[in-house]
């Protein structure tokens, strides 16, 4: 054999080595997840609780032989350090630490920001919880995904049920944060309330700041103004803040409040939610679910996560396990398809945008625009003397399919073409 003919065999030897080594890649001692939560400022009150819930559900995993037998390593980023530093540190923990998974965020705000930096980045980021349905709506991304609903189908939920426990509403006023959560899931629900009762009259739309201590100002305009329904989206500090001061006004003896997010906030507020009050809890999670009331999985889980923090789990607690839940499915998918080899960071991005798996309540089901559908569950506020704060009755969870945006469509216009035969769909399963 010639040298030039060794040449060439040699170097295609190379390629082959190169090109199963990229195939196969050796499974790692180790994976390394970063996630970003709120450990500083008001909105601590969700972060804190999720930061426990990931930190106890990673154990477990891990005790069980991790992800395909890779444990789960995380570091963990504040979000509360303001938007030009969490950047730093998300970019920090990527370029310097060798991550390539990331959880990334609570605030819409800056999954606005982290999603395109991810793609630049070539890291699977899950948003586990930020809401704004603009970010998979305005761009196509393979790296960034959602292993829960939007705001779109969180609003359109709440409108329908609203409409079913109050179908002759007249009027309308809405107090949220002035930032991106705020200012979208508004548009979202006037868009779906207007499309399904047109004659609602909206008599104050109002945004204070973010992180606001002081309602006084809206809560004296709201007292003139006496709306029938008065809505607010806010969500941790704000929130319970916001109703407080309200409660101490007596604003909740003349309207009706919907709060969409307030499922986070019952245990902390107590008794100040009076009965009546409509609560959604940004998905089907609530740990006293009537269909899943008999599950070891979610009820196990709750029993350790109260004796680990001494506080029933809320909301972002479920959203954290889902997206864990989800990371975790879709490296087992991705390794299914490469012949049981341990998987590119490429090859799960591109399975996290058809998996199937469940957390704690109902399954989700991821589509090719990265967003999951997640079932939406809604109810009114009821004092027991079981419970030191109002529980939940007249349930209702409503199908995510039936609520989502398709595909390829933007929710502000979509909404608009919602009719109100829906209210009544027989999909929706009430308890």
């Amino acid at each position: 054999m010639t040298m030039h003919a060794l040449s060439r065999l040699f170097a295609g030897a190379v390629a082959a080595l190169a090109a199963a080594t990229a195939f196969a890649q050796t499974k790692p001692a180790e994976l390394k997840v970063g996630i970003t939560t709120f450990l500083s400022g008001p909105a601590s009150v969700f972060g804190v609780p999720a930061k426990a819930a990931a930190e106890m559900y990673i154990e477990q995993l891990n005790a069980a032989g991790g992800v395909n037998g890779a444990k789960i390593v995380p570091t963990f980023i504040d979000e509360g350090v303001g938007a030009d530093k969490l950047l730093s540190e998300y970019r920090r923990v990527v370029q310097e630490g060798g991550t390539r998974v990331m959880l990334a965020s609570i605030s819409s705000g800056n999954c606005n920001t982290l999603a395109p930096v991810a793609e630049d980045l070539k890291v699977l980021n899950i948003m586990w919880d930020c809401g704004t349905e603009k970010v998979l709506e305005d761009r196509r991304f393979k790296y960034a995904v959602r292993t829960q609903a939007n705001a779109t189908t969180e609003m359109v939920a709440t409108v329908l049920y609203l409409l079913k426990q109050k179908p002759d509403i007249k009027s309308i006023a809405v107090v949220n944060q002035d930032y991106a959560w705020g200012r979208d899931s508004w548009e979202l629900f006037r868009n779906t309330l207007l499309a399904m009762k047109p004659d609602v009259k909206i008599v104050a739309e109002m945004f204070p700041k973010f992180g606001a201590t002081d309602y006084s100002t809206e809560i004296s305009r709201l007292q003139a103004l006496r709306p029938e329904v008065i809505l607010s989206t806010a969500w941790g500090g704000d929130l319970d803040t916001f109703v407080r001061q309200a409660a101490q006004r007596g604003l909740f003896r003349q309207s009706l409040f919907v709060l969409p997010l307030a499922e986070s906030s019952l245990e902390r507020l107590g008794t100040t939610l009076p009965d009546g009050v409509i609560v959604g809890a940004r998905g089907d999670h609530y740990f006293l679910h009537p269909q899943h009331k008999d599950n070891a999985k979610l009820n196990n889980f709750v029993k350790k996560f109260r004796d680990k923090t001494g506080a029933y789990p809320i909301y972002p607690v479920y959203h954290m396990v889902q997206a864990i839940d989800g990371l975790v499915a879709g490296y087992q998918a991705a390794a299914k398809a490469n012949k049981g080899n341990w998987p590119t960071i490429e090859q799960v991005a591109d399975a996290m945008h058809s998996v199937e798996f469940r957390g704690l309540t109902n399954a989700v089901k991821m589509r090719e625009d990265g967003q999951g559908l997640e079932d939406q569950l809604l109810g009114v506020t009821k004092k027991t003397p079981d419970y030191k704060f109002p529980i939940l009755e007249r349930i209702a969870v409503y199908p995510a399919e039936m609520i989502t945006t398709p595909v390829g469509q933007k929710s502000p216009d979509w909404v608009k073409t919602l009719k109100p035969a829906l209210v009544n769909d027989s999909r929706i399963r009430q308890y």
